[in-house]
């Protein structure tokens, strides 16, 4: 009898036990799914009271199209209430689009900082924050007359064959156009090959276009055989190219002599004036206008693209060396949030 007993007393402990574990288990079941839910509806309320909303309209250099894309879609998967309105032309006709055709802007990014300083500051804009550098290559496809013979040396001779074709940007549109021109220049002085400019200036002509990436489907085509086109949109597009020497690529800041020695014209801030364009190392800048529509948005999209876990990574993802909080000459006129990701100029 009182093994009997004593197996009783044990199966209504068991049970005790059994239902304080189901009781545990219901309670943590329950615990998390109100955290769910409550962790849903934060993130609700949060999407909804983000306040960087509306439109954000964007002009951008052509060589910006794959990371501006890149940084477009990411931004906007942060905040979904926002409208992304992009534009991509050469730098100089981005400017234009503001100084001359009056046209709304949030944030202007060129392919040449100087773009800004000369054109937008101080009358549009008033700061100029430089973010990326590049250097120029000759991208060729590749069924591309003598492509073989193609190399650092032979290019020079190559190029002013009447049976090969070659593209450039237009310099008075676009800072790749100018950066070709002062390229080869600075080639004639390197090789020593006297009158290589002129030829080279005077030849195919009519493959011509306003920015860059306009010429790509012409090598790709095979209407040209080689381009002049900065060395990250040619990785971007997956185009063979030849790398050119520092001296004359525009790509090193430490040859900021020898590419000061190219200079020329292009077409001013006002029809009918002239603007100096002399040889330097590259770098992008970029601005927010002063009239910009949707200023709130701009500065958040800034702050992005200044971000080197966000933009920045994305542009070096894509071939284009980016600047980790670079000196800007007009510190104090930046907003606060764009104060903390760049340095004072000493």
């Amino acid at each position: 009898m009182q093994g009997v007993a004593f197996l009783f007393i044990l199966r209504i402990f068991a049970k005790k036990i059994y239902m304080k574990k189901l009781l545990i288990s219901l309670f943590m079941i329950a615990l998390m799914a109100s955290c769910i839910q409550k962790s849903k509806k934060e993130n609700i309320q949060s999407e909804s009271c983000d306040s960087i909303s509306g439109q954000l309209i964007v002009f951008h250099a052509g060589s910006m199209a794959v990371p501006f894309k890149e940084m477009a879609d990411s931004f906007k998967a942060l905040h979904p209430n926002i409208e992304i309105l992009a534009e991509a032309a050469g730098s100089v006709e981005c400017a234009r689009k503001i100084t001359e055709l009056n046209k709304p802007c949030d944030i202007i990014l060129s392919a040449d900082y100087k773009v800004i300083d000369k054109l937008l500051i101080p009358k549009f804009a008033n700061w100029n924050i430089p973010f990326a550098t590049n250097e120029m290559v000759i991208a060729y496809n590749p069924n591309a007359r003598k492509a073989n013979e193609m190399d650092s040396l032979s290019w020079t001779k190559l190029l002013l064959l009447k049976d090969i074709a070659y593209g450039r940007s237009d310099p008075d549109a676009d800072p790749c156009g100018y950066r070709t021109l002062l390229c080869l220049q600075l080639a004639e002085k390197y090789y020593g090959i006297k009158g290589f400019y002129n030829k080279m200036k005077g030849k195919d002509n009519q493959y011509i276009r306003p920015k860059e990436v306009d010429m790509l489907a012409l090598l790709e085509t095979g209407d040209i055989d080689y381009l002049f086109i900065y060395r990250s949109v040619a990785i971007q597009h997956q185009l063979k190219f030849l790398s050119l020497p520092q001296e004359i690529n525009l790509g090193n800041k430490k040859n900021a002599a020898n590419y000061a020695l190219a200079k020329l014209e292009v077409k001013g801030k006002n029809p009918g004036e002239k603007m100096l364009q002399t040889g330097e190392a590259m770098v992008y800048g970029f601005t927010i206008p002063l009239n910009a529509p949707n200023r709130k948005a701009a500065e958040a999209f800034a702050a992005f693209l200044m971000d080197a876990e966000k933009g920045l990574k994305i542009m070096e993802k894509n071939g284009q060396p980016s600047l980790k909080n670079p000196y800007v000459n007009e510190y104090d006129q930046l907003p606060e949030k764009l104060q903390n990701l760049t340095s004072r100029v000493k």
